[in-house]
């Protein structure tokens, strides 16, 4: 970042991108600069980048960490590709087991690199599309049924804040020569909780990290993080690909914040992270005294679960807008609240204020579980997404295949992903996520 920050305040003239040539007009500008001489460049970095990498790697304990400029989406398909390019059989496609409560990025890899997902479902099921507490056992099943499968894709913690048990799951994974990939786009702050909850910490051998989320970083910052004891192919072509899916022109504004980042993580950011853990348990503690049904799970999210008090989601959300808050995300079952060391005590107490005074309703709401069914896959998601295909309304699609996922945002998690084919009670968790037409081969 200093070299950002010296290079903005001098007089050079800029016959290079970015057009705005460091006029302040939006204010960011003088630091906004591109691929110049001593600025390194992300995907063959030998100067700034690349040291700022290494300490980086060097905090998270692991082989390699790479900075990305387009979230958690960007590593993802890396891994992808990473693990397609380190495969035992390269004489069929690649399968690899996946919970079913994917973000479409890793669909979207999967199309790409033309691998077969092969969905993990839980034994006890999920109350909602985001949630999928697959278990070290639940992954044993499946893998037993699908030894071809390569490696194992979990998202952990997940967008309610479950956290699965990744330290089982790659003791499963290992023992029969898999490897363990995992979405960890909500926990990059887990590392400096004081406690074991970090992936690469657990036993991953790769994740996925939105700096972004829970960190001091610009929106798009993440990591792709390589453990140690993965092999030593995975860090060797990790840049070639990344490169394979990013923009030539990544962002220096969200590089040096990443850089930043790297500088307060080795301060007194990891003592704050701890702070706010304890924060957000207080909170929990005072929401649950008040009567409201608060989930577990990881130490820097408050989900509450609003049915049991009559309200939905999403009717709590525009109550909280009234007290000037606004939440991450929410549904007919729940809302997320994503808290950080820079939320103030004031931000604390009027959350906890908020629902103190909000009154309980006499009738409980109630929704059926909104797990998503076990899918019939017909043609594989690349076949299906490089299909002729058609928009048709969501009434009229049962028996029909999916030809482009379908997802709400948030949480972008597909309801129905390219190549499965839709039932009725599919369509009918599609409509309550207000998706009303939908992409289908024709």
């Amino acid at each position: 970042m200093n070299f950002i920050t010296d290079y903005s305040k001098s007089s050079i003239s800029r016959f290079h991108m970015p057009g705005h040539k460091g006029a302040v007009l939006h204010g960011l500008e003088p630091l906004d600069i591109t691929e110049i001489k001593n600025a390194d460049y992300l995907y063959e970095p030998d100067g700034i980048i690349k040291q700022s990498e290494q300490l980086t790697a060097d905090l998270y304990g692991t082989a390699k960490t790479l900075y990305s400029t387009e979230g958690s989406s960007l590593s993802i398909k890396t891994m992808l590709a990473i693990a397609a390019q380190n495969r035992k059989n390269t004489h069929r496609p690649m399968k690899i087991a996946a919970a079913r409560n994917c973000h479409k990025a890793f669909l979207n890899g999967c199309i790409l690199l033309d691998i077969q997902p092969v969905w993990i479902y839980p034994s006890k099921p999920s109350p909602s599309v985001c949630s999928c507490e697959i278990t070290a056992e639940d992954v044993s099943a499946v893998l037993a049924e699908n030894p071809d499968c390569e490696a194992v894709y979990i998202t952990s913690p997940d967008y309610l804040g479950s956290l699965a048990d990744i330290e089982g799951i790659a003791k499963v994974c290992h023992s029969l020569g898999k490897y363990l990939l995992v979405d960890n786009a909500h926990g990059a702050y887990l590392k400096f909780t004081g406690e074991k909850l970090h992936p690469i910490e657990l036993g991953a051998d790769m994740c996925a990290d939105s700096a972004h989320k829970t960190l001091p970083v610009y929106t798009g910052g993440g990591y792709l993080h390589i453990s140690k004891n993965a092999p030593k192919a995975f860090a060797d072509c990790a840049k070639q690909a990344m490169s394979l899916f990013g923009s030539t022109s990544p962002s220096y504004l969200i590089m040096g914040s990443l850089d930043c980042c790297c500088g307060q993580l080795q301060t007194d950011l990891p003592q704050k992270i701890k702070d706010c853990c304890a924060r957000v348990a207080a909170a929990k503690e005072r929401l649950r005294s008040c009567g409201w049904n608060v989930g577990n799970g990881e130490p820097m999210k408050i989900t509450v679960f609003p049915n049991s008090c009559g309200w939905t989601g999403g009717e709590l959300a525009e109550v909280m807008r009234s007290y000037d808050i606004e939440c991450e995300y929410s549904d007919h079952t729940a809302i997320v609240f994503m808290p950080s060391p820079c939320n103030s005590e004031e931000d604390f107490t009027r959350l906890e204020n908020a629902f103190a005074k909000i009154p309980h309703k006499r009738i409980r709401v109630d929704f059926p579980a909104q797990a998503l069914p076990k899918a019939v896959c017909a043609v594989s998601p690349r076949q299906a997404a490089f299909s002729p295909c058609e928009e048709i309304p969501t009434d009229k699609a049962e028996g029909r295949i999916c030809a482009r996922e379908a997802v709400s945002c948030q949480p972008s998690i597909p309801i129905a992903a390219p190549g499965e084919l839709l039932t009725a009670e599919t369509i009918k968790i599609l409509k309550r996520y207000s998706i009303f037409s939908i992409n289908v081969i024709k």
